[in-house]
């Protein structure tokens, strides 16, 4: 198949009304996700712990109620539609100069390729299985630390992840979320835009608190530190007013979450 043909089907499935609505559900299930994780940060802010407030958690605490099974599907269905999108996007992207375009081509295929792996974290859930997205996080950071040139990369991914965060704290501050969305008339303007900025923020927080205890586990050499999002949420609990600062992270979470399930009505796609 040449350019020209790929292309051509790429516009196709790009203007598929169905692929739009699935990408939509994509928005939607990844809200229901985000709030499912705040509610679990919250239980371990009251609780102490126990709880993993991750995507791990999220599914496995879906997988616990009547019709978990559904929702979990649904997932997995909206996840990768909204993944494909968006690498079909970074494809066909046009405009600007080459390298801006290259540079908007990789952050876009970066993030439908992070919704694919978001839906085949679920796929074991959703069959009945279970899995620990912390444990993984710390084996795969044991297994790089097992020579230098492992640690460079685990130092690299960790700084990375730290740069991730920081963009969505800059992303929420300038609002620049809203350039992919189609914002509504007042009154319930001001409310996307107020759960678009907290959601952003927050979540660009837990990030960043992630990204730090993986350069942590480079530099001590222990991998237990590196523990994902749910190991990011936790420390925070043995830090002065960090119950507080864990309560604050939960609810703009979650207001991330119903940003999202925003976000699936007014997307620009």
């Amino acid at each position: 198949m040449n350019h020209a043909s790929a292309s051509s089907a790429a516009r196709s499935a790009q203007n598929s009304t169905a692929l739009r609505i699935l990408a939509r559900l994509g928005f939607a299930v990844n809200g229901l996700v985000h709030i499912l994780i705040g509610s679990l940060a919250i239980g371990i802010a009251i609780d102490g712990g126990g709880t993993d407030a991750d995507q791990s958690g999220a599914f496995r605490q879906l997988a616990s109620t009547p019709g978990g099974v559904f929702l979990l599907w649904s997932v997995v269905i909206g996840m990768f539609a909204l993944g494909l999108w968006l690498l079909i996007s970074a494809f066909l992207m046009k405009g600007g100069d080459s390298k801006r375009r290259w540079a908007r081509r990789a952050a876009e295929a970066a993030k439908g390729l992070t919704y694919l792996a978001l839906g085949s974290s679920a796929i074991p859930f959703a069959l009945g299985g279970s899995s620990d997205s912390s444990s993984s996080t710390s084996s795969l950071s044991a297994k790089l630390m097992e020579n230098p040139v492992g640690l460079v990369v685990l130092g690299i991914a960790g700084v990375a992840v730290v740069g991730v965060g920081a963009y969505f704290i800059y992303k929420g501050v300038t609002k620049k979320f809203t350039e992919v969305i189609s914002l509504p008339r007042e009154p319930l303007r001001k409310t996307v835009l107020g759960l678009g900025i907290s959601g952003y923020v927050a979540k660009g927080i837990a990030i960043g608190i992630a990204g730090v205890l993986v350069v942590a586990a480079a530099i001590t050499h222990d991998p237990s530190k590196s523990s994902g999002l749910d190991g990011a949420l936790t420390s925070l609990i043995g830090l002065p007013f960090g119950v507080a600062l864990l309560i604050v992270i939960a609810i703009g979470l979650m207001g991330y979450g119903v940003y999202c399930f925003v976000r699936a009505r007014f997307a620009r796609l």
